[in-house]
């Protein structure tokens, strides 16, 4: 099947992403491009003991060896009806080497997050749902997967773990006032999670880069000259529908009274080619999602810098 190109997109913060259409059982599925290392015809593999029943086992086609995961059986799905014509999407997220097994691919094709919406929590899943978005092409709907859930299920201790921001207990942070971008119920969770353990209290968290932003808006609105006090620092995920982050983060560096506002992109996609997206778009600091305990001290270095410009900016406002 070969490499696919994951450079597709040459412009960064356009709001729009790269889609790879797969199917299962007759069902159309979206995973992002950028998440994509290859597709494959499917390969023996190799099986592992007492592994979760949605893994299939391990191949190594080079250097490198995958977990197969078996999509169609974690979904509750019927078994493909041809087999042997079945695909191995290779990805690469988290830091993680993840083959998933589909039934067949259909094509790539490019959507803005705009387009996206947002599934409704009854018919998918409640707020633990793995469809994080619904896109529409043509007469086809397609449900963009949650992959960091559907890993996060079959192998718990791939999320984040709480132990090691244990260390950073202790100071004291719970007024200082924190934005959170991210579609993914189980990483909200997760992040909230490391946050108040580390003190982080004043959270205010929304669903996508859209809802941020509107947000951010509301506060420059009550008072421009305390947004930087107000909101002291932004964490957003970069696969958001609606607005996704590297749009966000673009927006929030080409505003005048909010371009010293610090911005962590936090993702599992961060590798070298998204790092590059990020300089691109002005974000302060990018780190993947396995990272939590950084995180929190990126988080603190930004807000003193952040509180040390704006006490400086108060300063020269002042009458002499």
């Amino acid at each position: 099947m070969g490499i696919v190109d994951t450079n597709i997109l040459l412009e960064t913060g356009t709001n729009e992403l790269e889609i790879l259409e797969f199917v299962i059982t007759g069902n159309s599925y979206g995973i992002n491009v950028a998440k994509i290392t290859e597709l494959m015809q499917i390969q023996e593999v190799q099986e592992m003991p007492l592994s979760h029943p949605c893994v299939e086992g391990v191949f190594q086609p080079r250097s490198e060896v995958y977990t197969i995961v078996d999509l169609a059986k974690y979904l509750g799905m019927r078994e493909s009806e041809f087999p042997e014509k079945d695909i191995f999407i290779i990805t690469n997220f988290n830091k993680m080497n993840i083959a998933f097994h589909v039934h067949a691919v259909e094509s790539i094709f490019r959507i803005s997050w705009q387009d996206i919406e947002k599934p409704d929590s009854i018919i998918y899943g409640g707020q633990e749902g793995v469809v994080t978005g619904i896109a529409k092409v043509n007469d086809r709907i397609i449900s963009i997967l949650d992959f960091e859930k559907i890993t996060f299920d079959i192998s718990p201790e791939t999320g984040i773990d709480l132990d090691t921001v244990k260390e950073y207990q202790g100071l004291d942070r719970e007024h200082i006032p924190i934005v959170v971008a991210e579609d993914s119920a189980l990483l909200r969770k997760m992040l909230t999670e490391a946050l108040h353990t580390s003190g982080y209290y004043n959270l205010h968290i929304f669903n996508n880069g859209e809802e941020a932003w509107e947000y951010i808006n509301t506060v420059k609105a009550e008072n421009p000259l305390e947004v930087l006090s107000k909101i002291s620092c932004v964490i957003t995920d970069i696969e958001m529908p609606k607005m996704d982050g590297h749009r966000l983060t673009k927006l929030i560096k080409s505003d005048a009274q909010l371009k010293d506002m610090p911005v962590v992109i936090f993702s599992s996609l961060i590798d070298e080619n998204m790092q590059k997206k990020g300089i691109e778009v002005g974000a302060d600091a990018q780190l993947s999602k396995p990272e939590i305990a950084n995180l929190v001290g990126v988080v603190d270095d930004m807000i003193v810098q952040n509180r040390v410009m704006t006490s400086c900016a108060t300063l020269q406002m002042q009458p002499g």
